[in-house]
């Protein structure tokens, strides 16, 4: 049961998970746009090592939880610092690398590498659902608003944790105000754990957390949403070190050196 319960979870963390990078992402790329606003395999890359830094992220998640429906208040607080700190240091550490943190792109990557992140999440809690000893309606109902919740929370903590821009009209926000949005929206999770749903009140309380957290953190992307429009497309761009034109992304036919690519059709 526990091998189905994690095949099931890791679906609905990657339908979720990539289901956000092809169709949010993707609106800035070609054909949705003139000019694809980042470079399509350095986004892939960001999603994919998401997958691989939620993994660690996911064994805090579960002591988190696992501390709140035993009412360790101070061993769940522990783990849940070790869970946002963490996230928020590992967006930190890609979008100063050199890989991904040399352009203006750096908002599109720290959202496919949150995203990646709230997959493997998202793969934890249901699981961790599906391998107990009951299933319910309810139960399913509740752990499905927690995922969306999850995702909605990395990606909204993605652009909120981006330091302030002048160029893209970005004053506020930076690694601790997202760390601190994720903590509350994290505990509110958490909330429902502790609740349970053995009583009616219990199962009221579990549904309001989940809820909020979820709201929370559309709310938040949706306020924030639109300084990825304000990114300007790689034409627009000055030169890149080593290159004597702004560096193409997308679909388009140039050489590594910005000179149009000879024509071979004749």
């Amino acid at each position: 049961m526990v091998d189905v319960a994690l095949s099931i979870g890791g679906v609905v963390g990657v339908l979720l998970s990539g289901g956000f990078v092809y169709v949010e992402i993707g609106r800035f790329a070609t054909p949705q746009v003139p000019e694809t606003l980042f470079e399509e395999r350095r986004e892939v890359f960001a999603y994919t090592a998401g997958l691989f830094v939620g993994i660690p992220l996911a064994l805090a998640l579960l002591l988190f939880l696992t501390s709140m429906v035993n009412g360790a208040i101070p061993g769940a607080l522990l783990f849940l610092g070790i869970l946002v700190v963490a996230s928020e240091a590992a967006q930190w550490a890609i979008l100063r690398s050199r890989y991904w943190g040399t352009g203006e792109s750096g908002p599109f990557y720290a959202l496919g590498f949150r995203a990646g992140v709230g997959g493997i999440l998202v793969l934890t809690i249901v699981a961790q659902y599906l391998s107990g000893p009951s299933l319910a309606a309810g139960g399913l109902a509740l752990v499905l608003i927690e995922a969306v919740a999850i995702l909605g929370l990395e990606v909204a903590g993605a652009l909120l944790s981006l330091p302030p821009s002048h160029a893209l009209g970005r004053t506020g926000g930076g690694p601790v105000a997202g760390a601190l949005f994720g903590a509350f929206g994290f505990f509110l999770i958490g909330i429902v754990s502790l609740s349970g749903t053995s009583t009616p009140t219990d199962e009221a309380t579990a549904f309001a957390s989940a809820i909020v957290a979820l709201v929370g953190g559309v709310l938040m992307y949706r306020r924030l949403r639109p300084l990825l429009s304000a990114i300007p497309p790689p034409s627009a761009r000055g030169p890149s070190p080593g290159r004597t034109a702004p560096a193409p992304y997308g679909r388009t036919d140039h050489a590594g050196n910005g000179e149009p690519l000879p024509d071979r059709r004749t």
